[in-house]
């Protein structure tokens, strides 16, 4: 698993590639703390690149955002597709959490 960082505004935007993962999983979580220790309370994830999730990748990102709603900061998702959207359709995350179709759009929500 690959990801690339970039300050847009207030946001973080992550840019996920590969496969997350019970072997990468944890570095998302460790990436997201290490930008909220940095000062950054509000996230973009960009999972357009991510080919698959797992249930371990599913309890980083749940781990992250309720670290982030204990900060009173949030987490927004965008680019979801094949896979990795039927994995939220299914599990029921894209209900739990504001899923957009471009960055764009979910930088308009931060």
């Amino acid at each position: 698993m690959e990801i690339v960082s970039k300050q847009e505004g207030k946001a973080q935007v992550l840019l996920v590639k590969g496969r997350m993962d019970a072997v990468t999983a944890p570095e998302f979580e460790e990436y997201v703390n290490s930008c909220t220790a940095k000062g950054a309370t509000a996230f973009v994830v960009d999972l357009g690149g991510l080919e698959y999730i797992s249930s371990a990748g599913l309890r980083s990102i749940l781990a992250s955002a309720k670290k982030l709603k204990a900060l009173n900061g949030k987490i927004l998702f965008c680019g979801l597709q094949g896979m990795v959207k039927e994995v939220f359709d299914i599990s029921g995350f894209a209900s739990m959490f504001s899923v957009f179709p471009t960055a764009q759009d979910a930088l308009q929500k931060v």
